[in-house]
């Protein structure tokens, strides 16, 4: 099937300009000026942007934590993803501690297969890596998961010990590959919030008083330090905070290979959110927590000059009435985690480019290409250009949507609340295209669970 998209503003990380884009065979075949093409079908983007389909390279779908299991699988996360705007996911693969990364492998392509409606790739959580298994490294990037993520936090469930850190950190180094870390002092913070309890501290702000930003801080110091001597890039996921960002810009400054994300609840969200009446506050218990209001403007600072590369979303539900309730008598029981997959594009468009603070190529740079590029899906993914897959949003950057769980046009992540409830945001993803499939189009679905496909990476490349 051919498609035929006119007189767009097409717009990357690094163009602009109006044109036509002809697709066929799921990749861009023609790019030009009043093309004059046969096609199956076409669509007028007057007045639209067309930009690459968005990249989302940190979720957590059908992921088991905390006695459930987050709420959107690979079949209605992918969906509210493409609603969204985002056509490419990297999830993340669970090694069992113990067993083999390969079986976890395994384990996460049965979940995706025949539900995933967007391509996917996966990276893998490594919870130990003793010296007689580290070939399995190796033998996942061949099998393009080339990134790995590990945890200074939750001891006795994902946490690793700074040798297996190492150790594993080292591997990757070797094979050219890339380390994901989720950077937080987990030692320390077990003490304050078992002191916490014991004075009786459940309510779900505690969460948040109890991951102070000095520990996310420190974590992210002791991660780059030891990557350094490794000799291995880093990536730091979810960065929430002004303390944490500090250490990442030292380290960027003196040369060391260090790239970090933030998120959308770090930049439109803060600690306020946890007042709310009753356990509400509960539906934004996530790991980082939301910090200080001041720490945003920090955030976008660090977007615009470089020492934030992405923005992810960490998408990891948790049905409000059903799952978050687990932890009603002691927030360390609330499974942490929240929705956003479906909201990050007209979110950074909103608090990006409507207040001036980014540019369109930023916008698109944040959104797709820098995760590309990072993740070794670039240049299949992550931008407009002939030869690459036909992942494209005609994006309006005029309409307004009010987020509701209630909005069928902002809402369809399978979970029942949204962290950015009554929030007002313009420009939304009003035609989203997969390998050449239209799968949204004026908010009606079109896409099919089982369409998207896995995606090989290549290894990392500085």
């Amino acid at each position: 099937m051919s498609l035929l998209i006119r007189n767009g503003r097409i717009v990357t990380a690094v163009d602009d300009y109006h044109g036509d884009i002809f697709i066929e065979d799921e990749t861009i075949s023609v790019i030009g000026r009043r093309l004059e093409m046969d096609a199956d079908h076409a669509i007028d983007a007057t007045g639209k942007l067309v930009i690459p389909g968005g990249v989302d390279p940190h979720t957590h779908m059908d992921m088991p934590f905390g006695g459930t299991t987050s709420a959107d699988d690979f079949e209605t996360g992918t969906r509210a993803a493409a609603f969204g705007g985002t056509t490419t996911i990297v999830d993340f693969a669970i090694q069992e501690k113990g067993r083999s990364t390969l079986e976890a492998l395994e384990t996460w392509h049965a979940k995706a297969d025949g539900k995933a409606s967007i391509d996917y790739g996966f990276h893998m959580i490594v919870t130990d890596m003793e010296d007689e298994r580290l070939w399995e490294m190796r033998r996942l990037a061949d099998e393009g998961v080339t990134s790995y993520k590990m945890f200074m936090a939750y001891p006795g469930v994902l946490y690793v010990d700074d040798g297996t850190l190492f150790r594993a950190m080292r591997k990757a180094g070797e094979d050219g590959t890339l380390v994901c870390m989720h950077a937080e002092n987990g030692i320390v913070i077990d003490e304050i919030v078992k002191r916490a309890l014991a004075e009786g501290k459940t309510s779900p702000k505690h969460h948040a008083l109890t991951r102070p930003t000095r520990m996310e801080a420190e974590g992210v110091h002791r991660a780059i330090a030891i990557a350094e001597v490794a000799g291995v890039p880093v990536y730091i996921v979810h960065l929430s905070c002004s303390d944490a960002l500090e250490q990442v810009t030292l380290a960027r400054d003196r040369g060391a290979l260090v790239y970090a994300e933030t998120c959308p609840q770090y930049l439109f969200l803060d600690i306020g959110h946890y007042d709310q009446e009753g356990f509400e506050g509960a539906k934004y218990v996530m790991t980082p927590p939301l910090r200080e209001k001041w720490n945003q403007e920090h955030l976008w600072r660090g977007l615009v000059f470089g020492d934030l590369h992405s923005i992810a979303t960490d998408h990891c539900p948790f049905c409000f009435k059903d799952q978050k309730v687990l932890g009603i008598e002691d927030f360390s029981k609330i499974p942490n985690g929240a929705p956003g997959v479906e909201n990050r594009m007209s979110l950074v468009y909103t608090g990006g480019v409507v207040a001036g603070r980014l540019s369109l190529n930023k916008f698109v740079e944040l959104t797709s290409t820098a995760a590309a590029k990072l993740f070794g899906l670039f240049p299949k993914k992550g931008t407009v250009a002939v030869g690459s897959d036909a992942d494209l949003v005609v994006f309006d950057p005029q309409i307004k949507e009010t987020i509701s769980v209630g909005n069928p046009h902002t809402h369809h992540m399978n979970v029942d609340y949204n962290a950015y409830e009554g929030m007002e945001v313009q420009g939304v993803s009003q035609t989203v295209i997969s390998r050449g499939r239209v799968v949204v189009a004026d908010n009606v679905w079109r896409g099919s669970p089982g369409s998207g496909n896995f995606v090989k990476r290549a290894s990392f490349n500085a």
